[in-house]
Parts: C-alpha cells; structure tokens; sequence
C-alpha cells in the first residue's frame, strides 16, 4: 500500500516590512490579506498542516488567523535573516514528516497548480530538493525531504537557502512553471499595488 508522504508548509511571516511602509501580511488582496491569501493557495494545492513563523506583530497576526487552524513557530528576532525564521519553523516540526514546504508570506499570487508540480514531482524523481523555475530563474516555494533537517537548520544566515541549493546540487531538481509569480514578492508599495492591479485589476487604495 502506498502511503502519503507527510508534507508539512512552512510559511514565512516574521518579518517587519520595513521596505514596504506597511505591514505587508495584512495588506488587502482582492476579499482577502496578503497572508490570508497565501494560506488559501497553500490549502487549495492539498497542504492541510501548515506551520506559520511569526514575528514582529505576533499576537496581531495569531489572533487574525485564529480560524484558519494553523500552527505557528515563533522567531524572537524579527530583524533576523530568513535563515533564523526558517530554523524557528524546522525545529517545530515533529519528526515523522517526510518533508517540508518553504513559503513567503509576500508572493499571495503563486496558484495551487505550482504547489501541486513540485509534489508530484517529488514523487516522480525521489529528489531531495525540489523548486520552481520561471524562464531560468529559481523561486519559492521550496520543497525539501527533512532527511535535510540539520542542514535548513544551520543555513547560512546571509545566503540562506540559496546556499544549500548551491551546495546540495546533486539533489535538486528544477520544475519549469509557467507562473511568473515564484520570482516575485512584494517588498515595496509600489510592487504591491503592479501586482493588486495585475491580478484583480484594480490597484488597491491605501
């Protein structure tokens, strides 16, 4: 009998925005906040335990998603790398997952449909390391076997990830997308209203 592998998302929220002006998780998008919106792609690719890191605004974000039934890992440093909150995420799972979904809680626009390739592809080719490529770039989100534990958490704080992919090559496997959502996040006013009016047509009022 084949067995699910067990793949726990790692959403990444605990940072302070401070590129943006404004606290990017709670920001409109379309019905939804940027988060809110992150979680229901996440939910809608099968995703069902999802572990968001908070950090700055903890408890404002906790309470905002009081209904969504996630689980949360708490980064104490919210000026830290994304290394430290990617760590804080890892160390709360429990061991018998098989894997993990790094996702950002600033690219609210990736569908499902992506989320879905890199797990079958997973399956398909047993690789360790698994990430999406628009038109040769690399993006988010990341799936990684948790036989990588140590490793995601002792990632090098100024490179992160992109150094365990680097360092990891012959485990990683690329899946060419078509969204060009994996490469972009939202880090400035001005990106996030392209993207709001990219998607819903309509820049969203401040």
């Amino acid at each position: 009998m084949n067995v699910e592998p067990r793949i726990i998302a790692l959403l990444l929220a605990a940072g302070r925005s401070r590129r943006m002006g404004a606290f990017k998780p709670f920001l409109p998008f379309g019905e939804r906040t940027v988060i809110e919106a992150c979680l229901e792609n996440l939910r809608a690719a099968g995703l069902r335990e999802i572990i968001v890191v908070v950090g700055h605004r903890a408890d404002e974000v906790r309470a905002k998603l009081k209904d969504w039934r996630v689980d949360f890992a708490h980064n104490p440093d919210p000026k830290s790398a994304m290394s430290a909150s990617i760590a804080c995420g890892i160390a709360s799972i429990r061991e018998e997952a098989d894997a993990v979904m790094i996702a950002l809680a600033d690219q609210p626009a990736i569908p499902p449909s992506v989320m879905r390739s890199l797990i079958e592809a997973r399956k398909a080719t047993g690789a360790k390391l698994i990430v999406p490529e628009w038109q040769g770039r690399r993006g988010h989100p990341v799936l990684i076997d948790l036989a990588l534990r140590d490793d995601l958490l002792r990632l090098d704080e100024t490179r992160g990830l992109r150094a365990l992919l680097d360092q990891k090559r012959d485990l990683l496997h690329c899946v060419s997308v078509s969204s060009p959502y994996v490469v972009r996040d939202i880090d400035t006013w001005a990106e996030y209203c392209a993207l709001h009016e990219e998607i819903f047509g309509r820049r969203e009022a401040t």
